[in-house]
């Protein structure tokens, strides 16, 4: 099988991450009979010093017309000084909505190895950490309108959080498909007690409700659902949730993992053309030191497999050679406990490689 990737290295630690990530699908590639084609695409800070902004509509079209896109990351404090509408930030905005990507899914699980290394107390990781945030990514407060003025000698500015019943219904329907696939538990977090725009998302949710008799769906504040994160977390299956809200809430979960150098991230919309992405942010204070932990992108590399390419039996493959290589006690800077053998970003690369070459 043959499949065009537009590939983004990005900013900071992103073209070393990627670098890994592509080794490993170079592999898979020879090992399963497929071929992947790669189109550098400038995004982010690159793109401002290059070409004076950060997503170039040429580049835009490189990454609609391919089949799929990897990103490494984007961003620094480089760039904390340009005009906000040219911000790299608002390249990866641009990328989403060019690409019509509505919904950004990104598990927290715990990896058995590194139980340790969660924040939590023991007995709250030994109940299980094992589920997943479907995000809407491409509505609500972070694209809607945004103005400044002056009124009686001070400045104001306003951001519009706004939703429709469609924007709601079409989430709604990736988060209940998704509990179907796992464990048909779902629960919708909203801020419904003050907010308008989250009283319509409740009311949509449980119409959609009626169409998923086989999931039960529950409701909680957000600022519960942000505590019982870190009180049980557990309890969850899915969880779907707005723009913002979700923004927030992925980041917490990452971090009661352990590691946010290990989580990878899809979001999808009408198409199987994905964006796939480590959580973790452009690091540029480790960049160029071959320190930096390339098994986000290795994961998002392989949930890119997974569910644009329909390549399940490769997916598990790269899975697999991760939980082996972490097996046996390697592991990277941010991961790093008592007794293991830390290696850098490139020779962790080449260790998943050899685990895959032994299969």
């Amino acid at each position: 099988m043959t499949k065009n990737i537009a590939v983004i290295r990005g900013d900071g630690i992103g073209p070393e991450i990627l670098e890994q990530a592509l080794k490993v699908l170079d592999k898979i590639a020879e090992i399963y009979g497929h071929t992947f084609n790669y189109t550098d695409v400038d995004m982010g800070g690159c793109a401002i010093d290059k070409w004076g902004n950060p997503l170039p509509e040429e580049m835009l079209k490189k990454c609609v017309e391919s089949d799929s896109v990897l990103l490494g990351a984007v961003g620094g404090e480089k760039w904390n000084n340009v005009p906000g509408d040219m911000r790299p930030e608002k390249g990866l905005l641009r990328l989403r909505a060019g690409m019509g990507v509505y919904s950004n899914n990104r598990p927290a699980k715990i990896w058995k190895q590194l139980a340790d290394a969660s924040p939590l107390k023991k007995e709250i990781v030994d109940k299980g950490i094992d589920f997943i945030i479907v995000r809407e990514l491409i509505g609500g407060i972070y694209f809607g309108e945004h103005t400044t003025s002056e009124e009686n000698s001070e400045k104001k500015a306003v951001d519009v959080l706004s939703y429709t019943e469609s924007e709601i219904e079409r989430i709604g329907r990736i988060g209940f498909e998704t509990a179907r696939k796992r464990n048909k538990r779902l629960c919708s977090v909203e801020k419904s007690n003050v907010l308008d725009s989250s009283r319509l998302w409740k009311a949509v949710m449980h119409r959609l409700e009626k169409e998923y008799p086989d999931v039960e769906l529950s409701d909680m504040l957000v600022d519960n659902c942000a505590m019982q994160i870190v009180k049980n977390p557990a309890q969850f299956d899915v969880i779907v949730t707005e723009n913002m809200f979700g923004d927030i809430l992925s980041d917490e979960a990452s971090m009661i993992t352990g590691s946010i150098g290990m989580i990878p991230s899809s979001s999808l919309g009408a198409t199987s053309c994905g964006l796939y992405e480590p959580i973790h942010g452009s690091a540029p204070d480790i960049a160029g030191m071959d320190i930096a932990n390339p098994i986000g992108t290795i994961l998002s590399s392989a949930m890119m497999l997974r569910y644009s390419f329909d390549m399940s039996k490769e997916a598990d493959a790269i899975e697999n050679a991760v939980s082996a290589v972490l097996d046996e006690g390697f592991r990277t800077a941010d991961i790093m406990s008592n007794g293991c053998k830390k290696v850098g970003c490139s020779e962790m690369g080449k260790l998943i490689i050899s685990q895959l070459e032994r299969k």
